[in-house]
């Protein structure tokens, strides 16, 4: 569905020392410094497919995405999208791919949304009796069917945010690049979209990359991630083999049985690894990944356990500390 060879893009930016001198100097002769925004990126995603495409800001993910849907031309580097160039915005193309990014908006603000949707039907000439099944069954899968005929200006972020996804959707696309389709939503509104994109696509099939900043939403619906630091890709795999080779701890938390007034509690010196919380209900540590199954025996020896839990740390938390400490190898080393 979509083929990434060695894609590179570099931008030119003007450079200009602050003060009067320096700004009539660039009048005349201005400095340019070439910036790498992405580097030699390879990848292949296939149907089905809701890959993640995660970094810091300003790693090129955004530029990443634009090429992918035609927006920018590469400098270098190959991309095949259902088998065309996307920069040369062939109908046939076009036809069969969405781009939704968060913090623009794409319909118009004083019709009703059922309005856009009609403009959008004569855009992509969806017949009339597949165009109704189909912005009946979206409207109904994201609780909108009320405000269909709202202007859009008038709606919450979080319905604007829905309909931006039906209108994405409307045409039946094979791929489809979402970049920060849940930014700025609350807990309720983010949930929602995560559980429509995940039973889209198990009906529809098409292929997905997504990007945010939001680790739920990569937990949530990327079984894959892609990892750009500085333009380059730094890993390409399952999120799972994140956690297994840089989530280097576990949290153990024990519920403890009546323990009254705390009377029941060791010193927090003798419980295994960093002491999160200490408490007469329960106890909670993080400990080392090889270090659980001694911790966890030693826990329930010692005290007067109810139940055990082990959790993985966050993801959010291990991608930043990733990033911040520069531990990534290059994809395939």
């Amino acid at each position: 569905m979509i083929r990434v060879e060695k894609l590179s893009k570099s931008f030119f930016v003007h450079k200009k020392q602050p003060g009067l001198a320096a700004s009539i100097r660039s009048l005349f002769k201005r400095e340019r410094v070439e910036k790498h925004a992405v580097q030699d990126v390879s990848f292949e995603v296939g149907e089905g497919e809701i890959v993640g495409l995660v970094g810091p800001n300003g790693a090129g993910k955004t530029t990443l995405v634009k090429m992918l849907s035609g927006i920018v031309h590469p400098s270098s580097g190959s991309v095949r999208v259902l088998g065309h160039e996307p920069w040369k915005r062939s109908n046939e193309l076009r036809r069969q791919i969405a781009l939704i990014m968060g913090q623009k908006a794409s319909l118009w603000w004083d019709l009703p949304a059922a309005d856009c949707f009609l403009l959008l039907r004569e855009i992509y000439q969806i017949p009339e009796e597949v165009f109704d099944e189909r912005l009946e069954s979206l409207a109904k899968a994201l609780g909108v069917k009320e405000e269909l005929h709202v202007q859009i200006r008038r709606l919450s972020l979080g319905e604007r945010m829905k309909m931006e996804l039906i209108a994405t959707l409307l045409h039946a696309p094979r791929v489809v690049f979402l970049d920060e389709p849940t930014i700025g939503l609350d807990l309720a509104a983010q949930r929602a979209i995560r559980e429509f994109l995940l039973e889209y696509r198990e009906i529809h099939r098409p292929a997905m990359i997504l990007t945010s900043h939001y680790m739920e939403d990569i937990e949530r619906l990327c079984e894959r991630i892609l990892l750009i630091q500085d333009g380059r890709l730094v890993f390409d795999g399952p999120l799972t083999e994140v956690m297994q080779t840089y989530a280097r701890h576990k949290i153990l938390t024990a519920h403890l049985q009546d323990c009254p007034e705390g009377i029941c509690l060791p010193e927090r010196e003798t419980l295994p690894g960093e002491v999160l919380e200490l408490d007469a209900n329960h106890v909670r540590v993080r400990v080392g990944r090889d270090e659980v199954s001694r911790a966890a025996q030693q826990l329930l020896s010692t005290l007067p356990v109810a139940d055990i839990s082990i959790e993985e740390t966050e993801v959010g938390a291990v991608i930043e500390e990733i990033f911040s400490e520069g531990k990534l190898r290059e994809a395939g080393a």
